[in-house]
């Protein structure tokens, strides 16, 4: 059994927001699943399943970001997994929008969906699928607490569906391959982190 997290704040709201992205990845791959439907329990909603080839629960926690801890720790006790069988989608601002990258355990670097788990799990070693929403631009009106909760602009939101699928692939490489190995096959692949962002076309 493995569980899978996609962070996220419920509400329409919030449902286009850079921070929502861990949500978006875990709809898709719910949808690509065949006979998932989502319930409503860990004061969140999962779905539970063969997802990609394996036993797997699907888990949104619709505690808000800063308590996703609260909804991951009782799925973990009730699926009877330990945190390296964890696996959580989420934004990450210290990866450019449109790349993804795997990594078990580290730090929070102040994502508060993240710092949250690792108190209630009591552990920071899980396999996280960081999905790319890079830092503010230049000119950005407000801090990074606003930034997360803005929607994707509209050059973002016509690549979005590819990176969605860069994200459901990485998961698909942890669950089936393994995090060591998914990280070499998803992390070789990233340019160099001060490549230069293509501009898009006019």
């Amino acid at each position: 059994m493995v569980l899978i997290v996609g962070l996220g704040n419920p509400g329409k709201k919030y449902a286009g927001n850079r921070h929502n992205v861990g949500f978006m990845v875990v709809d898709a791959i719910a949808s690509d699943a065949a006979g998932l439907a989502w319930k409503e329990k860990f004061s969140g909603v999962f779905a539970r399943g063969e997802v990609f080839g394996q036993s797997a629960l699907l888990l949104k926690p619709m505690t808000f970001m800063n308590l996703s801890g609260d909804s991951v720790q009782p799925a973990m006790a009730f699926s009877k997994v330990g945190v390296s069988e964890v696996v959580v989608v989420h934004d990450e601002l210290d990866v450019p929008f449109g790349e993804v990258r795997v990594k078990v355990g580290g730090g929070h670097a102040g994502h508060n969906g993240l710092r949250s788990i690792m108190e209630r799990a009591g552990s920071p070693d899980f396999v996280r699928v960081r999905v790319g929403i890079g830092r503010p631009p230049p000119g950005f009106q407000g801090d990074v607490a606003d930034y997360v909760l803005h929607d994707f602009d509209a050059s973002e939101r016509a690549e979005l569906g590819g990176v969605i699928a860069k994200a459901v692939l990485a998961t698909k490489q942890v669950v089936t391959l393994g995090a060591a190995a998914a990280m070499t096959a998803v992390n070789a692949k990233a340019p160099p982190r001060n490549a230069a962002r293509k501009p898009p076309a006019p």
